[in-house]
C-alpha cells in the first residue's frame, strides 16, 4: 500500500492537519490516495463508497480511519449515512466529493441509448456531489476552518467525445462549484475545487504503454503528492498535470471576473 509522507503543511485556505474530515468515493484512486495521505498528515478521516470490503480493508489498514457505507446515486442512502456521520463526528469540518464513475458512449452510432449507464453517471457525479453538499453544508457552516472540496476534471474544460455525459457532468460541477462559491461568500466554510488530469486509476481503466498522441496517464502517487503539496497553498482552483492546459484554455480569471461583478 503506498503511504506518502508530506512535511507539516501549514496553508492559507485549507488546514492540512488536525480537521476531520469525509470522503467520498475512497475504496479506490484519488479518494484512498486523499485518505491515506491526510490520514498520515494527523487528521480524522472518514471514508464512504459502495463497497464495504473495499471500505473495511482500508480502513484496517489504516488504524483509526473510520468508513461508512454509502452510494452517493440513492438520496436516502447519503441521509442515511450523513445522520450516523454527523452525530459520531460532530467535529467533521471537512467534505470531500470525490466519487465519479465513467462511460463511453457513442450517440451517432445508431445503437439504443444505454439509459441505466447513463443515469448512473448524471447521478453519482452530478446529482450526488449536490446532494451530498446539501446535506453536510448548514453542519459545515457551523464548524471552524471548514472546507468542501468538489472533485471535476481537466475534461470539464476541454471534454473528450469518447466520454460525453463524463464530461458533460464534470463541467455541470465545476459550474455549480462555480455559483455555490458565490453563494457561500461571508460565510465560513471554504469551497475548492481539484481539477485532475488523466490518472492511473480504476477510472481509466488499467495502465498500459499509451498509443503515439494517446494521453498518458499520471501516477497516481505523482498526483496526490502534487495535490497535496497545492491543498496547502490559496487557491481556490487547482488544477494538476496535464490539467492545468486544460483549464487555461478557457480563461478562468476571466470567467470569475464576470461571476464576481454579477454577485456584486
Amino acid at each position: 500500500m503506498y503511504k506518502p509522507i508530506f512535511a507539516d503543511y501549514r496553508g492559507t485556505l485549507m488546514k492540512m492537519h488536525s480537521n476531520t474530515i469525509l470522503i467520498t468515493g475512497g475504496t479506490s484512486g484519488i479518494g484512498k490516495g486523499l485518505a491515506e495521505a491526510f490520514h498520515q498528515l494527523g487528521n480524522q478521516v472518514i471514508i464512504t463508497g459502495r463497497r464495504q470490503d473495499r471500505l473495511k480493508a482500508i480502513a484496517a489498514a489504516n488504524p483509526g480511519m473510520r468508513y461508512f457505507p454509502m452510494d452517493v446515486a440513492d438520496p436516502l442512502s447519503i441521509r442515511s449515512a450523513a445522520r450516523e456521520i454527523r452525530e459520531e463526528f460532530p467535529a467533521l469540518n471537512c467534505v470531500f466529493n470525490n466519487a465519479g464513475i465513467q462511460n463511453r458512449h457513442d450517440f451517432a452510432s445508431g445503437q439504443p441509448l444505454d439509459e441505466a449507464a447513463m443515469l448512473a453517471e448524471v447521478q453519482t457525479n452530478l446529482l450526488g456531489l449536490i446532494r451530498v453538499t446539501i446535506e453536510f453544508l448548514p453542519h459545515l457552516k457551523q464548524q471552524p476552518d471548514a472546507v468542501l472540496l468538489n472533485v471535476s476534471s481537466g475534461l470539464a474544460f476541454v471534454p473528450m467525445a469518447v466520454f460525453p455525459v463524463y464530461c458533460a457532468t464534470k463541467a455541470a460541477v465545476h459550474t455549480f462549484t462555480l455559483t455555490l462559491r458565490q453563494q457561500l461568500k461571508g460565510s465560513n466554510v471554504k469551497l475548492i475545487e481539484l481539477i485532475p488530469p488523466y490518472v492511473a486509476t480504476e477510472l481509466g481503466g488499467p495502465s498500459k504503454p499509451p498509443a503515439p498522441g494517446a494521453l498518458r496517464q499520471m501516477p497516481l502517487e505523482t498526483f496526490i503528492e502534487e495535490t497535496m503539496k497545492e491543498l496547502a497553498g490559496d487557491a481556490e482552483e487547482i488544477a494538476i498535470g496535464g490539467a492545468k492546459n486544460l483549464y487555461a484554455a478557457v480563461n478562468p480569471e476571466n470567467v470569475n471576473r464576470i461571476l464576481a461583478s454579477r454577485h456584486a
